[in-house]
């Protein structure tokens, strides 16, 4: 059965405002627990939590580490051609006691692979002069223009060449792994710079590899959590650099672990929560919630019906469709939470592509309106919305999100009503719409 939601509390009647401020009570669990935003780096600061599992994690103090394997250490499944790097940059709560705590992946999606400003400046120049020469007809001129386009091909190096930097996408979602990392968990946003240089296009193969690389860090903290691998050793502390102190061993929860992936690797996190990959899995680990950020993908044959799986897209994304729920939701086993931001874009959920970090190609990728600020709706309707700036859209993520994974990671059921849309986010009143799918018993 299918619930939609658009909360209006403004407009709510004396009686039914009486009842929404019950629920709000209630939603406000979520919303506390990452808000308010610093509106400069639309990043989650601590705020009141409610209940005796939010009160031990309300002030949980965070701590940074990264690992990297190599470049190109990871080779994904045959017909995918290229390598990949094993990095990742991990949150964790720095006092890990003597509990384990579940752990959540994230995968960035794609963009470009090294931070060139000179190859990102020549680009931006043909990109517009064939865009000109387009408008005049001139067919000699764009094909010219389309071979300097090429020329920006240092942009999507892997690995990057002459020195120039990569581009940190897997730093995109601090904002979000810290909010989490507060609340108990320990987050791992993994590198996926070798896939995008390679990838050329959204061909079932990438996703296949995005997936296969999910497995591959899951593994490497299997591993981890018993003392021993490839990783034991090797994260630094992202302060000093030096050998982190964290000990993951025996703090690790593989039977508990959360997906997270955002445009293509959102698409690599449905790959890899679908049913037909459940035995891909490394041994002992237990998928128990995916979250989509505006995921990509072309197929709709390989069902998601067994892991409670949400997604969540605005509608002036130029990427995604927002179809994902549709997919499965007549055959789901597990809930789905189908999660619509009025005015959100695809390039706001990481800081990297956003137009405030400055970096090469950061962009708001949504097209514009009639109006300053508004923003041509991709949903069919091609209406005018209202855009969120980037901070708004990421405090509204970064809630449901929040809410999300502690609802099926530690099975903390106070912030139901925000997840099922009875009840939304008070700071963005009228902006967010929620479908809920209850689950569906297997005949």
């Amino acid at each position: 059965m299918t619930v939609r939601h658009r909360s209006q509390l403004s407009s709510a009647r004396p009686g039914r405002r009486a009842r929404i401020a019950g629920v709000a009570a209630v939603a406000a669990v979520a919303t506390a627990a990452v808000a308010p935003l610093a509106a400069s780096a639309g990043e989650a600061t601590p705020g009141p939590r409610s209940g005796p599992e939010l009160a031990r994690t309300a002030t949980q103090e965070v701590g940074e580490a990264r690992y990297d394997l190599g470049d190109r250490a990871f080779t994904p499944p045959a017909p995918y051609q290229g390598r990949n790097e094993l990095a990742a940059v991990v949150h964790y709560p720095k006092d890990l006691g003597r509990r384990q705590h579940p752990l959540i992946v994230m995968q960035h999606g794609l963009w470009h692979t090294c931070a060139d400003g000179k190859a990102q400046v020549r680009l931006e120049a043909a990109e517009k002069a064939r865009a000109e020469a387009e408008k005049a007809g001139d067919a000699a001129e764009v094909a010219r223009r389309q071979k300097l386009e090429k020329a920006s091909a240092p942009l999507w190096s892997w690995p990057c060449r002459n020195k120039v930097a990569p581009l940190p996408s897997s730093s995109g979602y601090d904002y979000l792994a810290r909010a989490l990392a507060r609340q108990g968990f320990v987050v791992v946003s993994m590198g996926a710079n070798g896939i995008n240089a390679t990838s050329g296009g959204q061909a079932p193969s990438v996703y296949q590899a995005r997936a296969a690389l999910i497995n591959k860090h899951l593994e490497l903290w299997r591993q981890l959590s018993l003392g021993k691998g490839p990783l034991k050793g090797q994260l630094k502390d992202a302060r000093t650099g030096e050998v982190s102190r964290a000990e993951f061993t025996g703090h690790v929860d593989l039977g508990r672990v959360g997906t997270l992936g955002h445009s293509m690797g959102g698409g690599g996190v449905m790959q890899h929560a679908s049913d037909d990959r459940h035995a891909a899995w490394p041994e002992g680990v237990k998928v128990k919630a995916a979250l989509g950020l505006a995921p990509t993908a072309t197929w709709d044959n390989e069902p998601v019906t067994k892991v409670p799986l949400a997604v969540l897209w605005g509608t002036c994304d130029q990427v995604n469709t927002g179809k994902f729920i549709d997919w499965n939701k007549k055959r789901n086993q597990a809930p789905l939470h189908g999660i619509t931001l009025t005015g959100g874009n695809h390039n706001y959920a990481n800081t990297q592509w956003s137009p405030r970090s400055g970096q090469v190609g950061a962009k708001n990728d949504a097209l514009p309106g009639r109006r300053p600020g508004d923003c041509l709706s991709q949903d069919g309707k091609e209406q005018e919305h209202r855009g969120l700036n980037e901070a708004t859209q990421r405090r509204i993520t970064t809630a449901y999100t929040t809410a999300f994974f502690r609802r099926y990671l530690l099975n903390d059921t106070s912030a139901d009503a925000l997840l099922t849309g009875k009840q939304q986010s008070p700071y963005a009143p009228d902006t967010i719409s929620v479908e809920y799918v209850r689950p569906h018993r297997p005949s």
